[in-house]
């Protein structure tokens, strides 16, 4: 059975925590924005939004940014969010490394570290994601007191699935709900998605996709993920785990293997190390490609047909304004599967009146899953909700 989200009554406490949420939700997405304005998007009362206006001009959440000319009247004063009154910290677990970062209100990056990964043990990984949290926020100077949470992302599946046990997946937490670990663990409100998703969230936020509102992220991990946007609002599936498109079989010679074993960055690199080359980052891989690595030119000559095979999936499934591709591969590369696509002309998203290219690279470079990890933690803190649990 899917997980279900029971919304109950409200006590003073969490309406209290919700109110405060929904007024912090509404300067964010307006900018700046005056206590009459938010009064009267919000249902609350006047006196309730000077309230907590109060509150959050206290807390350094938000700031006075002047006030609003008006014809006659005192000028109402406006309110806008102070970047550096919080942080949120994001961490991205991938298959040999974890890779963090701190970024404030605005979105914006104040740290960010690549670490190596040791024994894929519960115990190593958990160990390797505490000890990133703790450097990164020491390296961004940041006061614990004002960070409001923290945003995981992993490559997926969550939970048992057919999938277990793929090279791309991280199997330790199969039988472990991450959230829940990973609050204990670092003592912090945390958020967990998988890397695509995050990904997503992050061009949707900050990234080429802030004027798309319909989408679909390809994400290059370990393996190859699905993030997928719809009407602006994540679709994750029963069980979290929509978009796993890399573990679609396709023809390949006389079989079929899963669509990551051909398009992939596991794949690229499987393939050098066939050649002798052994490419273990994805500067490595970058280098390969400028000195014009004859193994990777031949990978990339292969995994033509697989690339535009998972645009042809992805456009007649989901219908998406444009595909981003992006994650954890140099942007030379990504840019070369582009230029050498064959893009199906049968395909819905084949039509003469469109406003952006099918395909797009993604903007927000190699630590988009991370980035996206702290834009989740964010939307977390800020977005009201009154439900069981909470």
């Amino acid at each position: 059975m899917a997980p279900t989200t029971n919304t109950i009554g409200a006590n003073a406490e969490r309406a209290r925590s919700h109110n405060r949420q929904m007024v912090l939700e509404r300067v964010r997405q307006a900018g700046l924005i005056g206590r009459a304005e938010i009064a009267r998007g919000s249902g609350l009362s006047t006196q309730a939004v000077s309230n907590i206006i109060s509150d959050l001009l206290a807390d350094g959440l938000i700031a006075e940014k002047g006030r609003k000319a008006t014809t006659r009247g005192q000028p109402p004063v406006q309110y806008g969010l102070n970047p550096c009154g919080g942080y949120a910290v994001g961490i991205e677990i991938r298959t040999d490394a974890v890779l963090s970062a701190v970024v404030d209100l605005s979105g914006q990056t104040s740290a960010s570290a690549r670490y190596p990964l040791g024994p894929q043990t519960l115990e190593g990984v958990t160990a390797a994601v505490v000890s990133a949290k703790d450097a990164i926020i020491a390296e961004a100077d940041v006061a614990i007191e004002k960070v409001l949470g923290a945003g995981i992302v992993m490559p997926g599946p969550f939970g048992p699935t057919g999938l277990s046990g793929t090279e791309s997946e991280l199997s330790v937490f199969e039988d472990i709900w991450p959230e829940t670990w990973f609050s204990d663990a670092l003592d912090l409100p945390v958020v967990v998605e998988n890397d695509a998703n995050a990904a997503a969230v992050a061009e949707r936020l900050t990234g080429i996709a802030t004027e798309l509102e319909t989408f679909a992220f390809l994400y290059f991990g370990t393996g190859l993920g699905l993030g997928i946007i719809q009407n602006g609002r994540l679709v994750p599936g029963a069980f979290g785990n929509a978009g796993e498109i890399g573990h679609i079989p396709i023809q390949a010679g006389s079989g079929h293997v899963p669509l990551e074993e051909l398009l992939s960055r596991m794949s690229a690199q499987r393939h050098l190390a066939q050649h002798g080359l052994a490419i273990d980052t994805v500067q490595a891989l970058a280098d390969a490609y400028d000195q014009g690595a004859a193994p990777l030119a031949e990978w990339l000559e292969n995994a033509r047909r697989p690339f535009s095979t998972a645009i042809a999936i992805v456009e007649n499934i989901l219908d998406p304004e444009a595909v981003i591709i992006g994650g954890a591969m140099p942007d030379t590369i990504l840019d070369h599967l582009i230029s050498q696509a064959d893009l199906p002309e049968r395909s819905v998203s084949n039509r003469p009146s469109r406003a952006v290219p099918r395909v797009l690279r993604g903007t927000s470079g190699r630590l988009t899953g991370t980035l996206g990890a702290a834009s989740l933690a964010i939307n977390s803190a800020f977005t009201p909700r009154i439900a069981a649990g909470l």
